[in-house]
């Protein structure tokens, strides 16, 4: 049913207004434009924090160059109430619709109010709630009643038809007056035999047409078959359609022997293939017309510019009629060496299919000729043998002259065609269309293609992750949980939240009046649509055991929404006791329930990650850009799996970035398959990944080996690119290597090839500013969670967007997503605690080598560079305004001299000499990729522990080390050591004096050329600065 779509806005309330009325009050009113609609609210007299509740309601119409989508908010004060003479201006508000959500999703949000110009002061934040509603639109009012004709004798209609002759054409279309009406009485009709029961009766025809003789109509037929139908539809196709609808087997050739007009259709060889059938005058209704049938968009370009084109051979199948058949018939296709059969027909007034077959046309060996043929499918007889296909009829075209089209071409209109060959005398008539085209066109995601075997599940899909929140559950306190009975005793009390397969406790609450008290937050995962239910188990824990005490249960859509960081208000639900079938009360329990909107849920590992929006769609950002991206194949991929004795491998690639996944069709038995398919993803922060996984289907053949052994989809290999790396407009292509880390080592799996290209949607400033912008929302910093509690979330953020996808037709495998949202990356690996620390190293070698340059100055080893410094110093000294543009202006240099030295690679890749995977023990890969807990003998796990014992030694050492340095420092002030504690303090005392005397300059320069004396005059023994930190005590001494 149509519905029609309304904006509400519900004004809630105001905060901080500034008074305007001269008595330090003010009493404001809202008002809206949408559409070019404008509505306003009731004034609120005489306060600052003004409360309205009300709800305004807004059409919402299609977008126009007149009316925008901005919805225009401003506040005003009424001048009816104070001395003022206008409506003094209090802020504006502008919104897009793309911060609209439907209703259901709306939350209260205090936007902060805006200035109109540059000098209008302007403070306080508003209260919206705005959403969809979409409702059915009002019955349209009943038609006026036409007064009923008389109806005729019944003498008159049994009068033959022949001895009425028919008006003339102006008289027949001219209207008689209405008091020739209530005279004459209603002309003679011919019987008509009933309507078949599986046709709906047609219109009656006029009686004009009805009582024409056979003659007549035959020879306004065939003037209509040399001129064209005039607008006005002939009376004759009115008793054709009702002559030719009266029965489903009735044979064609029975209306050309009434009307004499159908010419003979003959079988016309493969040269130049069958002449489509006559049509219809356009406004004529029929049953034959094709209805023109919707295509979904999922999103995909129509250029496919960054791929190659691959022409098909399209054969939509849709539907036929008149044939000869006994039971639900088959419709075989015969084209490029490949022999496909559709589904069994489904019966309505036709034989409908509504099939579509893309068949490749890359092979030099394609057959020039397409043959479709129609086939009825065997009917076992009454002693149990089915009898052979009945071939029914077919078709042939020279594939040469099959029309070419290509997007954004209009489809290709389906045409009938007469089916020649059949062993009855009229076999019928096939309605199907077929063109050449590429993998752009709208028919190819759904059609049956050669290089997917026919297999349902390896048709290119686009997915969309479930939309995920945090569901904050505040266990405040319980009552009534104690009989009266009950000794007063301490008890220990315990609440058990649980939604789905996440459980989750409170801290034990020790209580002796029956009120326990907790004040702790319990945070779960949930995902849209909310249909699970939120349960409280309250347990009191006892020596022999937990008992419960009683239960409550709260759906979900019963919970409000929340984006920010206001209060939400808590409430009271009644516990039951679980064992009662009559759910006696057994106490009450406090909670503050809300989702929290204003957070990103993680489900992918925080560096790779490929968004950070918030939940709440009210809070996102207009995109900054867009990605588009071009998976063109594979090359040189090794056999993963034997079917018949013969390795092969039928890979399909995914892709993920926000929560958009694709997932190309799964091309079967092919080590270098092409897919050449290209998507696009919006980008609303620069600095995110785009992952793509190359992955071995498990259900396309059946491999060799155990039957009742599950094989899941194989791991080929993976791609990451940061967005950040990206050039605006480039268009970046190259092969990466698909690398695998197996207990045998580092595996290249084979080549991916890859087109990406990042496009600018907002203004460069706006991109520029998206990095001054924190990276996670702002709830993440008014609220942080814990790095264990985030991670803990995150795992259940997995397990319930791989349960969601795997509910998907065609489903994505759960282990398919767990490796692209890196599910096990925080496991320990011995080789990533390697490279981590080669990677600190090669940090802190910059800092090292500026030491070492340091200590070969000051030991004039580069005569030159020393007095160039000396000359530096005493510049710097003088002219101390000058050392931050100096630096400034050297890491410019820097920056623009390693300019000429950035990386040649198109995109940066996994690295193997980076991660340490080429010189890696087998030893430690096993370690790596073995679960937990884990599953290995006991001498193995024991050599495992014992070199992680040692690895733990050297960092206890080192952790040693800095506790000692930095107490040490601490020593300095503490009085430890009293006589290094003294001396310390007394040469801070006359530091001071000397610098409080001596100016600065003077000081600094003779530091400056005391430190860089020459080698001549400095003592080869460690300064006395360092010997006097080194005789500092450290709590090192003390530790057992």
């Amino acid at each position: 049913m149509a519905t029609v779509r309304k904006l509400i806005v519900e004004v809630v309330d105001a905060r901080d207004l500034p008074p305007k009325d001269g008595h330090g009050t003010v009493s404001p009113y809202v008002q809206v434009d949408y559409y070019g609609q404008r509505k306003r609210t009731q004034t609120v007299i005489k306060d600052l924090n003004p409360k309205w509740n009300e709800l305004l309601e807004f059409n919402v119409g299609k977008a126009s160059d007149v009316f925008g989508d901005v919805l225009e908010l401003d506040v005003y004060h009424d001048k009816n109430y104070g001395p003022t003479t206008r409506n003094n201006f209090l802020g504006r508000l502008r919104l897009t619709s793309s911060q609209f959500v439907k209703k259901g999703e709306e939350a209260l949000i205090y936007f902060p109010l805006q200035k109109k110009s540059l000098f209008s002061f302007i403070q306080g934040d508003i209260g919206l709630k705005i959403y969809y509603v979409d409702e059915a639109p009002p019955p349209p009012p009943p038609p006026p009643e036409e007064p009923k004709a008389p109806e005729p004798a019944p003498q008159e209609e049994a009068k033959p038809a022949k001895t009425t002759a028919p008006p003339p054409a102006e008289e027949a279309a001219a209207p008689p007056p209405e008091s020739e009406k209530k005279e004459e009485a209603a002309p003679p009709v011919t019987e008509l035999p009933p309507p078949s029961e599986n046709e709906k009766p047609a219109e009656e025809p006029p009686a004009e047409a009805a009582a024409q003789p056979p003659e007549t109509a035959a020879a306004e037929t065939a003037e209509s078959d040399q001129l064209p139908p005039p607008p006005p539809p002939p009376p004759e196709i009115y008793a054709e359609k009702q002559q030719l609808g009266q029965d489903d087997h009735i044979e064609m050739m029975s209306a050309s022997s009434v009307s004499k007009s159908v010419p003979d259709i003959k079988f016309v060889g493969g040269i130049n293939g069958p002449q489509p059938m006559a049509r219809r005058p356009s406004g004529v209704p029929s049953y034959t017309q094709l209805e023109p049938t919707e295509s979904m968009s999922i999103d995909r370009p129509t250029s496919f510019d960054l791929v190659e084109k691959m022409h098909y051979l399209f054969v939509r199948v849709v539907k036929a009629r008149y044939l000869p058949a006994n039971g639900r018939p088959v419709v075989k296709i015969s084209a490029s060496n490949y022999h496909v059969t559709s589904t069994p027909a489904r019966k309505t007034n036709c034989f409908e299919w509504d099939q579509t077959f893309a068949f490749g046309r890359q092979s030099p060996d394609s057959a020039s000729i397409l043959e479709v043929s129609v086939w009825d499918p065997p009917i076992p007889d009454p002693t149990g043998v089915a009898s052979g296909h009945n071939f029914l009829g077919g078709v042939c075209f020279d594939v040469a002259e099959i029309p070419l089209r290509d997007p954004p071409d209009s489809p290709l209109a389906p045409q009938w065609y007469r089916l020649e060959g059949g062993g009855s005398r009229i076999n019928g008539d096939l309605m199907l269309a077929t063109w050449m085209g590429t993998q752009a066109d709208e028919s190819f995601p759904d059609a049956w293609k050669t290089d997917t075997a026919g297999n349902p599940n390896a048709r290119a899909k686009v997915y969309q992750s479930p939309k995920l929140w945090y569901l904050r559950a505040t266990v405040l306190e319980a009552q009534d949980v104690v009989p009266i009975t009950t000794s007063l005793k301490e008890a220990t009390f315990q609440v058990k939240a649980q939604l789905g397969f996440q459980s989750l406790k409170t801290e034990a609450s020790l209580t002796r009046n029956g009120t326990p008290s907790w004040h702790q937050d319990l945070i779960f995962v949930a995902a849209e649509p909310f249909t699970d239910h939120l349960v409280f188990v309250l347990e009191n824990r006892q020596p022999k055991g937990t008992v419960t005490l009683g239960f409550a249960k709260i759906p979900l859509t019963a919970i409000e929404r929340r984006v920010d960081d206001r209060k939400v208000a808590s409430k009271w639900i009644s516990l039951e006791d679980p064992k009662d079938e009559k759910r006696m009360y057994t106490g009450r329990l406090h909670v503050r329930l809300y989702f929290d909107g204003g957070y990103h849920v993680m489900d992918e590992a925080a560096h790779v990650c490929s968004d950070y929006r918030p939940t709440a769609r009210q809070l996102w950002k207009p995109p900054v850009g867009t990605v588009e991206l071009g998976i063109i194949g594979c090359k040189n991929l090794i056999p993963v799996k034997t079917v018949n004795g013969k390795g092969c491998t039928d890979a399909y690639c995914v892709a993920k970035y926000g929560s958009k996944w694709v997932r190309t069709r799964t091309v079967c038995d092919s080590l270098e398959p092409r897919w050449n398919e290209q998507y696009t993803f919006k980008v609303f922060d620069p600095c995110t990944v785009l992952s793509i996984g190359v992955f071995d289907s498990s259900g396309v053949f059946e491999t060799d080996g155990p039957r009742d052994a599950t094989r899941l989809d194989f791991r080929i290999g993976k791609v990451r690119v940061r967005i950040s790396t990206l050039t605006t407009g480039r268009v970046y292509k190259h092969t990466y290597p698909l690398l695998v880390l197996s207990p045998a080592g580092l595996k290249k799996m084979g080549e991916v090839e890859i087109a990406i290209r990042f496009a600018r949607v907002s203004p460069t400033l706006d991109l520029v500013h998206v990095y001054s912008q924190p990276l996670l929302p702002l709830m993440h910093h008014i609220k942080p969670l814990g790095a264990g509690q985030q991670e803990i979330l995150r795992r259940a953020a997995v397990k319930i967007v791989a349960a969601h996808l795997l509910r998907s037709e065609p489903p994505l495998g759960r282990e398919t997503v767990l490796y692209m949202l890196d599910a096990d990356s925080q496991g320990f690996s011995m080789r990533k605690v390697r490279a981590n620390y080669f990677r600190i190293i090669n940090v802190v070698a910059g800092v090292m080598d500026i030491v070492g340059w340091i200590n070969d100055t000051r030991s004039w080893k580069k005569p030159m560079a020393t007095i160039l410094v000396h000359a530096l110093l005493v510049l710097f000294v003088w002219f101390p305004d000058l050392i931050i543009p100096t630096l400034l202006f050297y890491v410019f240099a820097i920056g623009a001299w390693n300019y000429r030295f950035r990386s040649r690679v198109p995109l940066q890749h996994f690295d193997p000499k980076l991660s340490l995977a080429d010189t890696v023990d087998r030893d430690e890969l096993d370690e790596e990729i073995d679960m937990v807990p884990s599953s290995r003998s006991y001498e193995v796990v024991r050599a495992r522990y014992d070199k992680l014992r040692t690895l733990g030694a050297r960092v206890q050492t080192v952790l040693g080390d800095f506790a000692t340095q930095g107490e040490r420092v601490q020593a300095l002030v503490t009085w430890r050591d009293p006589r290094a504690t003294g001396i310390f303090v007394g040469l801070c005392f006359v530091v001071a004096m000397v610098l409080y005397l001596v100016p600065s300059k003077m000081v600094a320069m003779a530091f400056g050329f005391y430190y860089l004396r020459h080698p001549i005059f400095r003592d080869r023994t460690p300064s006395p600065a360092l010997n006097f930190m080194r005789r500092l005590p450290s709590l090192s001494d003390q530790l057992l």
